[in-house]
């Protein structure tokens, strides 16, 4: 028989509930929570108050627990816990993204040292086990990229705006569902995508990109005439949390692009998440499921509780077998739009395909240096909007100007 795990469950919220939950349905796990620390003691909860604690230590210094569950909102808080149960010898299940992004080189290394495991599949795309997939399934394949829709919150108003809504009551119709936060901006601006994209990096490519080198562009600026150019394109708008290998050089940002009809990812709709990966043996493979939830979130926080019966650990294969570089020196075709064309000149373009006015705004089409683009926050500029429509990026301006002239032909 197993070992049986004893669990001490930091935050009882939306999926600290859901754990709780979806543990006492699942007979097949040797676990239990003894402990769960919260921060409110005045907040009515679902439980006997007698298994609320309210002190770290309450946890961390009980030698009787041997895993610790961070979920928590709180990603200073829980790095703090994270970092201390690790010291300690627990073994950590985490599903908080920002923490992890920041901070995952010097957990993993605190993890080896002490001879525990850290897992964290929750973290990224909730029920979908993209990572466990990642360090397993394609160890012995070559990703050469993927393409990430790690928001469901986006994906929705995308989805909407796509049927002809307007983003502001899209955004609204996902509040009132509870796909989307009272204050959106961690969403809506790209910010939860960027961290998802931080982690996968790590473990497709190796790389270790810290969040603040790697550029988010969200969605809150997108209007009619944004969506009925990816329409004549026959496309849809998504937002990407986007990773390709250039040779050595590693591409990652989150922005919008749009997508072909062709595309697995076209008709991935509403709150769903989705991972396209590109690999060179398996080719193209689709992870697509309920990225956010308090259920499905829980189950893959559940996944991780069960794999320390089996010993599991991640390998990070990726890491000790590759030397890629994440760069933000390369060229890409995108379409750029602003109120009036003489805004279009804030962004210098290496060759314009053509440009031409809608309405009351302005689209110019081209191929861009990836550095000068990022130099403009479009986050807080209400009057421009840009998404990639090209996934064909090149290293070097001779490269651009090579397919420019094929394209002639």
């Amino acid at each position: 028989m197993k070992k049986k795990i004893n669990i001490g469950l930091f935050g009882y919220g939306c999926v600290g509930q859901g754990f709780y939950k979806v543990l006492q349905q699942s007979p097949n796990t040797n676990a239990v929570i003894t402990k769960i620390v919260v921060k409110d003691k005045s907040k009515s909860r679902d439980l006997p108050v007698q298994q609320f604690y309210y002190q770290p230590s309450d946890i961390l210094l009980d030698n009787n627990i041997d895993t610790v569950v961070e979920l928590i909102d709180d990603a200073n808080a829980a790095y703090d816990i994270v970092k201390s149960a690790l010291k300690l010898g627990k073994n950590v299940v985490s599903a908080n993204k920002k923490l992890i992004a920041e901070h995952l080189d010097e957990l993993i290394e605190l993890a080896n040292t002490q001879q525990v495991t850290f897992l964290y599949e929750a973290s990224v795309c909730a029920s979908i086990p993209i990572i466990r997939n990642i360090e397993d399934y394609f160890k012995s394949d070559h990703i050469q990229g993927f393409q990430g829709i790690c928001n469901g919150t986006t994906n929705y108003i995308l989805s909407r705006t796509a049927q002809g809504l307007t983003y502001d009551k899209a955004l609204s119709e996902a509040q009132e569902l509870g796909f989307a936060e009272s204050d959106p901006t961690l969403d809506v601006d790209g910010f939860d995508a960027k961290y998802k994209l931080a982690i996968l990096l790590k473990h497709v490519f190796g790389v270790s990109a810290k969040p603040e080198d790697i550029f988010n562009c969200g969605i809150r600026h997108i209007k009619p005439a944004h969506v009925n150019f990816a329409d004549n394109y026959e496309g849809k708008l998504k937002l990407y949390s986007y990773a390709k290998q250039v040779e050595d050089k590693v591409i990652g940002f989150v922005a919008p692009f749009v997508v072909p009809l062709s595309h697995p990812n076209y008709n991935v709709e509403n709150e769903f998440n989705a991972v396209n990966i590109n690999a060179k043996f398996a080719h193209e493979q689709l992870f697509q499921g309920r990225g956010a939830g308090s259920v499905p979130t829980a189950s893959a926080v559940l996944s991780d509780v069960q794999a320390f019966q089996t010993g599991y650990k991640y390998d990070y294969s990726s890491t000790k077998y590759n030397d890629n570089t994440f760069t933000n020196d390369f060229y890409l075709k995108i379409v750029l739009s602003a109120h009036d064309e003489s805004s279009l000149d804030a962004i210098k373009f290496e060759h314009t395909a053509y440009s031409e006015v809608e309405g009351k705004l302005a689209f110019k089409v081209g191929w861009v240096y990836f550095r000068n683009l990022i130099k403009v926050d479009f986050n807080s500029r209400s009057n421009m909007f840009f998404a990639v429509i090209s996934e064909d990026f090149k290293l070097r301006l001779s490269e651009v100007e090579h397919a420019v002239g094929e394209a002639l032909v």
